[in-house]
């Protein structure tokens, strides 16, 4: 039990501070490692009707049903044709597993807390609930925007969504 706790301990630890980066239209963003399960290449999605339009339907992963959404259409950039370098970063968030759709992954990178400064608000109320971006990241020259998983998919949605992922499962 002891030796579960520590390799668990050990693993959040060489965790910390790495985030895996994508491509999506001229920007780079990057999400915890924590949250990412795997990376597949696309796969074929059923639509499921209904929805908002960023959630593009439900893949078939080994014989779990996933639901997929297109970052970029979260981000409300126009949509892009899915391309050989297009893949799906299945995360696991609230306690679902999800795809997320990106154009392209760049690589993994550590991050200091020290380069993480907040986003200015733009106007934006801060307690809006559909802040995705939690903080900047500077890297060099460049900027890469942190994203939080946990906003990309509004609360209605995933209530939904666990409940056609329910019924397809069964």
């Amino acid at each position: 039990m002891a030796e579960e706790i520590k390799e668990e301990l050990l693993e959040e630890d060489t965790q910390k501070g790495q985030f895996m980066t994508f491509q999506t239209g001229k920007e780079f963003f990057g999400i915890s490692i924590s949250y990412i399960n795997e990376i597949i290449m696309m796969q074929p999605i059923t639509a499921v009707p209904e929805v908002d339009d960023y959630i593009k339907g439900l893949i078939n992963l080994r014989g779990k049903i996933i639901p997929v959404i297109d970052v970029r259409v979260r981000f409300r950039m126009s949509p892009l044709e899915y391309t050989d370098r297009t893949c799906i970063i299945v995360i696991n968030v609230k306690s679902m597993v999800i795809g997320l759709i990106v154009e392209k992954i760049a690589e993994v990178v550590t991050i200091t807390e020290e380069d993480i400064v907040p986003p200015p608000s733009f106007g934006r109320k801060e307690n809006d609930q559909h802040k995705y971006v939690y903080g900047l990241a500077r890297m060099g020259d460049s900027v890469k925007l942190l994203i939080d998983p946990e906003k990309l998919v509004k609360q209605e949605d995933l209530e939904i969504l666990e409940d056609i992922q329910e019924e397809e499962q069964s």
